[in-house]
């Protein structure tokens, strides 16, 4: 049998159309025919990369999430010295990406962390890892802000990073849910100001 090659056009297919798939209705609601619709693949191409429909899951997971931090990484803020002013420019990244109509689809993260955790134990760890990762990085540049201007202040970089999450992700189904992205930017700037009070801006 062929081996399945790890970045082949049809793979990349499958995981795009599933991804699209899984943002608009969900994991549960996508079935493996509509993936290899959408793709137009059969689902023997699917089965030669997926042994099923899980292991998709998590690859769409997997392939999104580390987009997400590719584009982060490539952001112009990055690059700023000041560690506090890349936590405000990553705020700022995060508005202009929610004023973008082509990302208004939800956070594929979050979206399989609230419809999967209960069932899909193998997906649950996986997002929080992902999780893990995205509170860690942000911890690192909130610590050493909090040490260049707030050093003296008594609150923990990591919960601080954990809250930022929170705000994305809330915001991101309040906005889903009244079909307004508007939500998004309205509490990211509502968080902006309440990091001010705590960097002492």
């Amino acid at each position: 049998m062929r081996k399945p090659q790890p970045d082949s056009p049809t793979k990349r297919k499958l995981l795009a159309a599933a991804q699209n798939l899984m943002l608009a209705k969900g994991f549960t609601a996508t079935t493996v025919d509509d993936v290899c619709e959408s793709a137009r693949l059969t689902k023997g191409s699917f089965f030669h990369y997926f042994e099923t429909k899980e292991a998709l899951g998590k690859a769409v997971l997997d392939r999104y999430v580390s987009t997400m931090f590719q584009a982060i990484q490539d952001a112009p803020f990055l690059k700023k010295d000041d560690p506090l002013q890349r936590i405000y420019g990553y705020v700022d990244f995060l508005i202009e990406m929610s004023r973008n109509p082509a990302k208004q689809s939800g956070c594929l993260l979050g979206t399989f962390s609230q419809e999967l955790s209960d069932t899909h134990p193998g997906i649950r760890k996986t997002c929080a890892q992902h999780f893990a990762r995205w509170a860690e990085a942000l911890r690192l540049d909130i610590a050493s802000a909090k040490a260049k201007h707030a050093g003296r202040k008594r609150w923990d970089p990591a919960a601080l990073a954990e809250h930022i999450i929170i705000v994305v992700e809330g915001s991101l189904i309040l906005a889903r849910a009244n079909q307004n992205y508007g939500v998004v930017e309205r509490n990211l700037k509502q968080l902006k100001q309440y990091m001010n009070g705590l960097f002492g801006r």
